[in-house]
Order: C-alpha cells, then structure tokens, then sequence
C-alpha cells in the first residue's frame, strides 16, 4: 500500500506539474467511449492536495489490513473495488471523475464483509473495529446536492468491496463419506 500511496503523490507532483492534463485525458467521463480509461487511471488522480490526503491515511490503513490476508486476496478486493466503482461512476456518474475514494470505500466495506461470510471471528473483530473507526464515512455513499463529491465512485466502490468479500469467502469443506465411518 506504501507503493500505491507513492504513486499517487507521484502521479499528483506529475498532473499539477503539467497543468492538470492527466485530468483532463484520463479523468471517468461518464457514458462517453473516451472516458472509459478513466475507470483504471482516474483513481490514480486527485484534484488537490486536502483531497489526496483525505485519501492517503485510509488506503494506507485499509489497504494493510486487506494485505494481511495474503497478496492474491488483498489484490483481488483491490482490482474488484477499484473496477466496479469505476464502472459505475461510468454508467451513472455525473461528470469528470477523478480520486481513490471509491477504493478507500471498497477497502472498507471488504473487511466489513468479509468476516461475515467467513464466519471468522478474528475477522469480525476487525471488522468492529474497522466500523468504529472509519464507519462514519458511509455518510459518503448519499448524495449531496451541490457537491463536488463523487457518491457513485463511494457507493460503487463499497459494493466493490462487498463482491469482493463474496468472491474471496472461504468454501467449506467438501462431504466425504468416508469421514462417516470413523
């Protein structure tokens, strides 16, 4: 997650030093064949530093606790939150679209769901303590009139997380009858 974080300043330094034109190509123009890029790089982009930072302590947090689970399972929650929210930002969105929030979202709803379908309780531990901490942040899937707030990228990117959590949940073991006998 340190990485991620890195290329996101990077990639920020990068736009603000040519004068915002990632933004302008690389940006979630919804429902338009020339914004579809934007669903892989728009969360690399953010308008201003309080906007980058809003998102830097959360990925950093989240992303760690997704990573203890393995780099396969951490990636795929990543991929799956960082895809849906961008698709339906896409489909749905309102304009140009740019910010890892939608991740931050589907990080959080991940460890959220995925000691549930897991019937683990270590995870659902950490899933309180994921909700205490960070849970007032589902404010953000609403919308808000007037605001520059993309609700689509949050709401998508949590249900993201969520289909990750049902994607990467633990199948029980298969019946074998020759455990009858013993």
């Amino acid at each position: 997650m340190g990485i991620l974080v890195a290329v996101l300043w990077a990639v920020f330094f990068l736009n603000l030093a040519t004068g915002h034109l990632l933004t302008g190509h690389l940006a979630i123009e919804p429902r338009r064949v020339r914004g579809l890029d934007g669903i892989l790089f728009a969360p690399l982009l953010h308008g201003g530093v309080p906007h980058l930072v809003s998102n830097t302590l959360p990925l950093l947090v989240l992303g760690f606790l997704a990573f203890l689970d393995g780099i396969r399972r951490f990636a795929v929650a990543l991929g799956t939150s960082w895809f849906v929210s961008g698709l339906g930002v896409w489909i749905l969105g309102g304009g140009l679209t740019i910010g890892a929030s939608g991740v931050v979202f589907g990080l959080f709803t991940y460890l959220i769901a995925r000691g549930f379908y897991n019937r683990n309780v270590l995870q659902i531990l950490v899933a309180g303590v994921v909700f205490l901490a960070y849970g007032s942040i589902l404010w953000g899937v609403l919308p808000v009139v007037g605001s520059n707030i993309s609700w689509q990228a949050h709401l998508f990117g949590a249900l993201g997380g969520v289909v990750a959590a049902l994607i990467l949940r633990k199948r029980p073991a298969p019946f074998r009858a020759d455990r009858l006998s013993r």
